[in-house]
């Protein structure tokens, strides 16, 4: 079973974008030439696709779940840029194949490189990036992880549902021990730019408990039978937190931008 099985929707509506100031930074780190190529890799409902598209002239966008590919096929071909072709392929990063010929400028890797086998996909995608192209691994923390009393509270009730240690579907989730920018140094894409860009977000108890079910360590179907109660108790903990149902999250997005060693 997928790890976001039941989550679709909820990512689609739920999941935050990408800050127009990620945006710049992605595109100014692009070669200016014409056509810009992207490469989306893990896209999930399309959210990197639709902050790139106006900026690029050809888009391969890839994900290994069905679901999560109709839902980007829905939101962004309406939106699509005319002159701008989508192409949307249901595949693992690790078994990406490309038309023949077609290289891409950007490679967008967001908050999915976690999930990968990180050295493999780097070295595969040297020969599927064009010779002065870039790789952009970036993300932002999870409300796991943000520190604040509210998200403290959102990651205790999820404990007391779930169990301690934070879930991955069926399974427990692992941290990779290695920085990304290390395991890029390792790469063909080993000059590496690092940067971080601030965001500021604010929540209601409903757009907490929809991010929640989006996520792989909060899916619905992780409750079974008890996802009446954890939704009510989210709430009164949350109340107890902000009776305003105002909930203020300070994050930052870290891109790491990889290109081969310059002669």
């Amino acid at each position: 079973m997928n790890l976001f099985t039941s989550a679709v929707e909820y990512y689609r509506r739920y999941r935050p974008g990408i800050p127009s100031e990620v945006v710049a930074l992605l595109t100014d780190a692009t070669p200016h030439h014409r056509p810009r190529r992207l490469l989306d890799i893990g896209t999930g409902t399309g959210l990197v696709v639709a902050a790139l598209q106006e900026h690029v002239d050809d888009i391969l966008a890839i994900d290994p779940d069905e679901d999560m590919l109709t839902a980007a096929e829905a939101t962004l071909r309406p939106h699509t840029p005319q002159g701008v072709r989508l192409e949307l392929q249901q595949c693992a990063a690790e078994e990406l194949t490309l038309p023949a010929g077609w290289q891409a400028d950007l490679v967008t890797i967001c908050r999915t490189f976690h999930w990968t086998d990180q050295p493999t996909v780097l070295q595969r995608l040297d020969h599927h990036v064009a010779p002065d192209g870039v790789v952009a691994i970036f993300g932002d923390s999870s409300l796991w992880t943000v520190r604040t009393p509210w998200t403290e509270t959102v990651r205790t009730v999820v404990q007391e549902f779930l169990g301690e240690n934070r879930r991955a579907g069926t399974g427990t989730f692992t941290q990779h021990d290695r920085p990304y920018s290390e395991i890029m140094a390792a790469s063909p894409f080993s000059e590496v730019r690092e940067y971080r860009v601030p965001v500021t977000r604010h929540w209601r108890y409903e757009t907490i408990l929809g991010y929640l079910y989006s996520t792989s360590f909060a899916a619905p179907r992780l409750f079974g039978n008890r996802r009446t109660e954890f939704e009510s108790t989210l709430r009164d903990r949350l109340a107890a937190v902000s009776p305003h149902d105002v909930f203020v999250e300070d994050n930052e997005f870290v891109l790491r931008i990889g290109q081969r060693p310059t002669a």
